[in-house]
């Protein structure tokens, strides 16, 4: 190489890393400006949650200068109030539950009094005024992640007029929906007290349980519209609960109200679904149960199938979560009702009234005294009791039970 060239190259370089190291001085000298700080200490490398073979969830968190870590889950049976981690080295805490049955769990983590995700897991899980981390126990043919077609979920926002505001709704498609031209049957799934639109796909497993039902042809393809049934901030005992038999002069449910008005023409709108009576459902668990009914009941000429989950007519039959009993003041559901209940002509395209609850539910009582109430007006529900209570556990089950019966 000429010396020339290598001489001049050289000095290039060295006039380049000035300019560069002049710079970055510059830059931290700049008024108003502070070097970046250096990162702090991250903790050993943990993984949260783990699920074993043995369907056992070890939870970890680190978290240094903690003094006491709960872990709270309300689905996860023998927990109660919560159970405390176990602090180990490191500053990591540790705890391992089960063997749990298989399914979708939420929890959180309470550091101190303060409630937290899980930092580790991505995976989350909206209710209607918080946010949980969710791990999933494999091992249920019918909700697990499977190699078959999927479908799509899709998070829909809409304006409603009823509300004058934005909305959101979660709405499934069944598989190649997008590369299809057909039309669907629709299916309105409601959530329970505290939920949110997002609660049914995600703990509910909503979508994998629709998968696996299509792909092992015990369920017709349909769309599954899953709206928000809170339009406030929930409160146990407040408006938004939707209790069914509430005294005439308590305001209404304004969720019963965008139902009609907003959602069902969205979603006939923008979706390649039925508009008629025998190709549309509605079901829903606990509080949405109970907005099935006042929806359903009084528009029985616009569905074919309802399902009530861990509901009926609540503060009409047995007694509140809180063992309170039901409030005397007022006419009853049933008597606000009766030109409904009692219409004849709208029960001859009714082909499903399907109601499930466990033997441990709070709501037993609810949803016997709601059954008899319908077979005395003439209609002719089905109804099981399960094992367990006003969980998850069982919303799932009844999902996969209720659905294979829609359409047919």
């Amino acid at each position: 190489m000429n010396l020339d060239i290598l001489r001049t190259s050289r000095i290039f370089i060295t006039i380049n890393a000035a300019i560069f190291a002049a710079c970055i001085t510059s830059s931290a000298a700049e008024p108003g400006r502070t070097a970046a700080a250096p990162r702090g200490p991250q903790g050993p490398p943990i993984v949260s949650p783990e699920v074993s073979s043995d369907h056992r969830i070890t939870f970890r968190i680190v978290a240094t200068n903690a003094q006491v870590i709960r872990l709270n889950a309300g689905d996860i049976p023998g927990l109660g109030q919560g159970t405390n981690l176990i602090h180990g080295t490191n500053g990591v805490w540790e705890l391992t539950i089960g063997p749990l049955q298989p399914g979708a769990y939420r929890y959180t983590f309470n550091v101190d009094g303060v409630a937290v995700v899980d930092p580790r897991n991505a995976a989350t899980s909206e209710s209607n005024n918080n946010v949980w981390s969710l791990v999933n126990v494999p091992g249920s043919d019918f909700m697990d992640t499977r190699d078959v077609p999927h479908g799509a979920v899709a998070a829909v926002t809409y304006y409603s007029t009823t509300l004058k505001r934005f909305r959101r709704m979660h709405v499934y498609t069944p598989p190649d929906y997008e590369r299809g031209k057909g039309k669907f049957p629709v299916f309105y799934l409601l959530h329970g007290a505290g939920d949110s639109d997002d609660a049914w796909s995600s703990v509910g497993r909503a979508g994998f349980i629709l998968d696996n039902l299509l792909a092992s042809k015990k369920a017709k393809p349909m769309v599954v519209v899953m709206p928000a049934g809170h339009t406030r901030p929930f409160a146990f005992g407040a408006r938004g609960a939707s209790r069914t038999n509430a005294p005439a002069t308590r305001p209404p449910d304004e969720f019963l109200a965008e139902f009609v008005t907003d959602i069902m023409p969205y979603a006939e709108s923008h979706y390649r679904i039925y508009a008629d009576r025998q190709h549309r459902a509605i079901a829903g668990l606990s509080m949405g149960g109970g907005q099935t009914l006042n929806i359903a009941i009084t528009n029985l000429d616009k569905f074919a199938y309802l399902g009530v989950f861990s509901s009926g007519l609540f503060g009409s039959y047995g007694r509140t979560r809180d063992g309170a009993a039901p409030p005397s003041s007022g006419p009853t559901w049933e008597q606000q009702h009766l030109d409904a209940l009692d219409n004849a002509k709208a029960k001859k395209g009714l082909k499903l009234v399907w109601f499930s609850t466990g033997v441990d539910d709070f709501v037993l009582e609810t949803s016997r005294g709601t059954v008899d109430m319908l077979k005395k007006h003439g209609f002719n529900p089905v109804y099981h009791e399960s094992s367990g209570g006003h969980t998850w556990i069982n919303w799932r089950n009844y999902l996969s039970e209720f659905a294979p019966q829609l359409f047919r």
